[in-house]
């Protein structure tokens, strides 16, 4: 992937419109659903991976696995192995995952006071779909 993004400062400053705009590609972070949901299981502290899954209803194996490596390789998460038998593995997040909770907790407000109304849009859209299509 290149990182080598072009400087927009002549244009108006970063757009993320536009594909190679650096903040463009830190808002996909914030586009998988899990990722909001696993930050927000790690806000109290640290969380083995167990504990996690049992927390996330609905999230496979694979998919907290997934997330979690995102969440590290974004700097978003920690995980520590402790050398014990069975090893003990834990994930916490880091000052720069604490630094997006804000945004994130907006945006979990906003679903909270708006599903009813994204509901009913659905509902609505979904039944219009189903009217036959009359020919004038």
């Amino acid at each position: 992937m290149d990182t080598n993004f072009p400087d927009l400062r002549a244009y108006g400053g970063a757009d993320a419109f536009l594909q190679a705009c650096k903040p463009r590609t830190v808002l996909g972070m914030f586009t998988n659903k899990w990722t909001g949901l696993v930050m927000g299981a790690l806000l109290d502290g640290p969380r083995r991976f167990g504990e996690l899954r049992r927390m996330l209803d609905g999230i496979t194996q694979k998919m907290l696995s997934q997330t979690l490596r995102t969440l590290e390789r974004d700097g978003l998460a920690t995980r520590t192995v402790y050398p014990t038998i069975p090893p003990r593995v834990e994930y916490e997040l880091t000052g720069l995952g604490h630094s997006a909770i804000g945004v994130l907790r907006s945006i979990g407000e906003w679903a909270s006071v708006y599903a009813d109304d994204v509901i009913a849009a659905r509902d609505a859209y979904d039944e219009k779909a189903k009217e036959p299509v009359r020919s004038v």
